[in-house]
């Protein structure tokens, strides 16, 4: 992940002044909506947390406020009233050499391991989630839920096999590509376009497989043509995980309002993100750019970086903040993004998944401590509380449930 990715949350992370937006909520409203969050299962459907399992220092169970490596851990879940969600097994885009696939495979099983670890360390506040309704029941249990998903199936290409061994382990969302086309699908933004015009033989046997198994597909990330594909093959709902609205911000990562309605007919959901180049266009001039890049070659890598030098990161991308600033996107750039999902699919067909510890965040929205403003938003627009509790949990539950009940009818 690039500093240029993390440099919003790096400036959010020590505080930076907000933008001046519209979206305002009284402090009783907040309080309010926070009740309200604790009473419903809430969950996000993209975590990118697993990334900081193994970062030095780091520590599931501190918190890690002010921190530019950090937005979720488990005294800020409880504080932002979040009850857990998908955890992420990310892996990079290589370059398709069979050593690299090697490397992907090996990267993705060391992902996995490093979320099954942190169960097994702490029994006590996270559990493993496997069914749509094992959720409720770890909330009930006073736990935070945690699903397994795979952002970019890369790590599959060397042994497609593998998939039912980390259905095995817990996965149960996958998506097909990331930022770049990869053997099983095209990317929404791989620069030299598309290469299979969808999904590809390879990427239709691993969606099948996954259906058979009662694993959920998400298009987040790949192209529209595989949204085509997945709408004319799948027997059940897909979700994306962590994407926009394309009418308010053509971006490639983001869905027209034709498809939207297509998602939705099949029963689909989109999860709104909050990552802010998906929202506007936030491209920093060369200037800008150029200072990011000597800021991550003084303080290291960001896949290395200890989680002590989090602090430092912050202060000095809040600082070129300052002297090169850039536009960002604002809360009220990510509510119109939300509103507009609500209008084009209804309140049934829209949840969350704000890209947490991956590239999202907003002024206002920082980390997850910050949720309860979403909740508060969804009242003043007058949704009701069933409405509600769909967006935090029920409606992509309901997807999972679908796949897993067709999965088991068409098992021997």
């Amino acid at each position: 992940m690039s500093l240029r990715r993390l440099s919003l949350l790096l400036a959010l992370a020590l505080g930076a002044p907000l933008s001046v937006h519209a979206v305002d909520f009284s402090a009783a409203e907040l309080a309010r909506a926070k009740a309200l969050q604790q009473r419903l299962l809430t969950l996000d459907s993209h975590l990118d947390t697993p990334a900081n399992l193994a970062r030095p220092g780091f520590d599931i169970t501190h918190r890690h406020d002010h921190n530019a490596l950090s937005q979720v851990d488990y005294p800020r879940m409880l504080d932002g009233a979040l009850d857990g969600g998908f955890w992420a097994i990310y892996t990079d885009q290589g370059d398709r050499s069979d050593a690299a696939h090697l490397v992907e495979r090996d990267h993705g099983l060391r992902r996995l391991m490093d979320i099954r670890e942190m169960l097994a360390a702490h029994p006590d506040r996270f559990q493993l989630a496997l069914t749509a309704d094992d959720a409720a029941r770890i909330k009930a249990a006073g736990k935070r839920v945690v699903y397994i998903s795979m952002e970019n199936a890369s790590p599959l290409v060397a042994d497609p096999s593998l998939l039912g061994f980390y259905h095995a382990a817990g996965l149960r969302l996958l998506s097909t590509v990331h930022f770049a086309n990869n053997e099983f699908a095209d990317s929404a933004t791989d620069p030299k376009g598309a290469e299979w015009n969808g999904l590809s033989p390879a990427g239709k046997a691993l969606v099948e497989q996954a259906v058979k198994l009662g694993i959920v597909i998400d298009q987040s990330h790949a192209s529209d043509a595989v949204f085509d594909d997945l709408l004319a093959m799948l027997p059940v709902p897909f979700i994306l995980s962590h994407s926009a609205s394309k009418a308010v911000f053509d971006h490639p990562r983001n869905l027209d309002d034709a498809r939207l309605r297509q998602l939705a007919a099949k029963g689909g959901v989109i999860q709104v993100n909050a990552y802010g180049g998906y929202l506007v266009d936030e491209t920093p001039r060369e200037e800008r750019r150029q200072a990011e890049q000597e800021i991550e070659r003084r303080l290291g890598s960001w896949d290395d970086m200890p989680i002590e030098k989090g602090v430092e990161l912050a202060r000095a991308m809040a600082e070129l903040d300052q002297r090169i600033p850039r536009r960002r996107a604002t809360l009220d750039d990510f509510f119109v993004h939300f509103g507009h999902l609500l209008d084009v699919v209804g309140p049934a067909h829209v949840g969350i998944g704000m890209d947490w510890d991956g590239g999202g965040g907003l002024p206002g929205m920082a980390d997850v401590t910050d949720l309860p403003r979403i909740t508060a938003w969804l009242q003043q627009r007058g949704l009701s509380e069933a409405q509600i509790a769909g967006i935090w949990s029920g409606n992509v539950l309901r997807v999972m449930r679908q796949a897993q009940d067709y999965a088991a009818k068409q098992a021997p």
